[in-house]
């Protein structure tokens, strides 16, 4: 893993993740991976940014979210590019959901669980405070207890 400082060609957002940084920086994750060394190496090479610090990936897939989550560093912007997905947050122990479709958007406010469910094939694009970012299984339709360590798979 390591950050390209100037990328002149086309890259895709699916395998190759973009930091942004302080500075205005843009640097793509080259070797980017949801493996627990690469994502420490990514964590070690943008932790001067802080909570400033954000990803930006695309994610595919279909079907119900294995995974709650929470950014205590920072909102999340969600963004569906095609399909219909469900954004479901914790918000004082109440669902709250944002259904989305092709074009919409929605914010996942700093340090509110949420839960992501793609209907059929569908496509969305995150902008992501990483610092601190927990995962929690989906065992239930809210995120309770922790219950063990989420695989890399887990993460967004």
């Amino acid at each position: 893993m390591r950050l390209v400082d100037h990328e002149r060609d086309a890259m895709d957002l699916r395998t190759t993740p973009v930091h942004l940084g302080l500075g205005s920086r843009a640097k793509p994750v080259e070797g980017f991976a949801w493996d627990p060394e690469v994502l420490q190496a990514y964590s070690d090479a943008v932790a001067a940014d802080g909570a400033e610090g954000r990803m930006v990936m695309i994610f595919d897939g279909e079907g119900l979210g294995d995974h709650w989550e929470s950014h205590p560093a920072g909102d999340e912007l969600v963004v569906c590019l095609s399909g219909s997905v469900t954004v479901t947050r914790d918000v004082d122990g109440l669902p709250d959901r944002v259904l989305l479709g092709p074009g919409e958007a929605t914010i996942n406010p700093a340090g509110v669980w949420h839960v992501v469910d793609m209907e059929g094939p569908t496509s969305i694009l995150a902008v992501t405070a990483t610092l601190g970012t927990d995962h929690r299984p989906r065992t239930d339709t809210r995120p309770t207890e922790r219950v063990g360590t989420p695989s890399p798979e887990e993460a967004p």
